[in-house]
């Protein structure tokens, strides 16, 4: 009897003793993403993510769609007349501010850059990249403490540009930062050149644990390039290491997927020398309307999944310029495409709205709540091995609540808080509906 009562209560203590050690710090940080790589394969192998797709609601006319692309992208070929603060009219564009025609070096590589990986954490890129932007000019934190501060949580798949905005504008007194729509590599080379180092935000493929090639996306701090060779030096925190060279054919190849979005860091009193270095790209909506005119071109152009990212980007673009019924029109077509990748050729990028939120606020803003509902659903349901994306679930409890639920839209904010703990966009949901998170 006495064995008998030792085996009853020796099991669950020893129990607790594994559960207590494995969430001690050192364990749990080498032990949890190993968990979730076998949760996910479980689930991936019963529930392939690349076999998800979403389909609009309310989708428009698609050859209207193209029709109206392709009369959008031949007037911007043709300069328009502008309204002068005056009243009169005026031929020509709007005035943009112009790019000293100094001669740039043939070769740079900016000293002083402090290189951080993101290994032994789980998703840690970006705040990886952004300390990295961050100390070259001084500071003197690491990717801890950007990470603890815009990704507190393991879970959190992805970390937004304007979440190092955001984080820079609240924690780093005399910083500023520039994002931008639309960049190229002339642009990166002007900024390197002149000792402004750019965080890009990318696409690039890796093959899983299956050996399967997937899409995902990836930031990379361009820190210099060799006109000589045609490429940009790069520093890349997770595969090619600290001065990564890069063809510029290739960087191009996935920066698209991300609408060529880059973020520059720099002093507060250095503005000036920056807008000047971003030259037509220094007003925000100037860069989204070059994006829109790049995505128009490329969609006319490109084929298969860099046809798809070029739909894709032009809703994104019309979205940075609160264009909301237009965008729409290019996520129908651009979800149709993605519908339509399948083969050996053609590779579904099941993880877009991991990183990317335009449609959500294309189908929110035109009062399409049952599309931001069935795209977030099936991004959390069928994309991801545990619904662990918190701008889909803000986005599908905003929607809830104007669709009449409001109950699901409080849990749906509640689960976004579990994923980022005290996210701002939740809470402030949550006390606007008069409730606690």
């Amino acid at each position: 009897m006495f064995n008998n009562f030792r085996r009853i209560y020796v099991l669950p203590i020893a129990l607790l003793v594994v559960v207590g050690i494995y969430f001690t710090p050192p364990v749990h940080s080498r032990l949890s993403w190993r968990l979730d790589e076998m949760r996910t394969r479980i689930v991936y192998f019963f529930k392939p993510p690349d076999e998800a797709v979403f389909q609009p609601e309310q989708q428009a006319d698609f050859e209207s769609v193209l029709a109206t692309t392709r009369a959008e992208f031949a007037q911007t070929l043709t300069p328009v007349a502008t309204v002068s603060p005056v009243g009169t009219t005026t031929p020509g564009p709007t005035p943009r501010p112009t790019i000293t025609a100094t001669p740039l070096p043939v070769t740079v590589k900016l000293e002083g850059v402090k290189y951080e990986d993101q290994h032994n954490r789980w998703n840690y890129c970006g705040p990886a990249n952004f300390s990295m932007a961050l100390t070259y000019w001084g500071w003197e934190g690491d990717r801890d403490v950007v990470g603890k501060a815009i990704k507190p949580s393991d879970k959190d798949k992805n970390v937004m540009p304007y979440e190092l905005q955001d984080f820079v504008a609240e924690n780093v007194p005399g910083m500023n930062t520039a994002m931008r729509y639309g960049g190229d590599i002339d642009t990166l080379k002007r900024l390197v050149a002149a000792g402004f180092p750019v965080v890009a935000e990318k696409g690039y493929y890796e093959r899983d644990y299956a050996g399967k090639l997937g899409w995902m996306g990836h930031y990379q701090f361009v820190t210099g390039y060799d006109e000589t060779k045609g490429v940009v030096i790069a520093q890349d925190t997770y595969l090619d290491g600290p001065n990564f060279a890069l063809p510029y054919d290739e960087f191009n190849e996935g920066w698209r997927s991300f609408n060529y979005v880059f973020v520059v860091v720099y002093p507060a009193e250095r503005e000036s020398e920056v807008m000047t270095l971003l030259g037509p790209l220094a007003d925000a909506d100037a860069a989204a309307r070059h994006a829109l005119f790049v995505a128009q071109d490329e969609s006319q152009r490109l084929s298969g999944i860099d046809r798809y990212f070029s739909y894709f980007n032009i809703g994104t673009s019309h979205v940075a310029l609160r264009q909301y019924g237009d965008a729409t029109y290019a996520y129908d077509y651009a979800f149709q495409l993605y519908n339509g990748l399948s083969g050996d050729n053609s590779i579904r990028p099941y993880r877009m709205m991991w990183y990317q939120t335009g449609p959500y606020f294309a189908y929110y803003y035109s009062n399409r709540f049952s599309d931001v509902i069935n795209l977030a659903t099936t991004t959390l349901e069928d994309t991801i091995s545990e619904p662990v994306l918190e701008e889909s679930l803000i986005w599908r409890g905003r929607a809830y609540y104007m669709a009449g639920d409001t109950q699901a839209a409080i849990k749906d904010y509640r689960a976004a808080l579990k994923v980022h703990p005290n996210w701002p966009p939740a809470v402030q949901a949550l006390q606007d509906l008069g409730v606690q998170p």
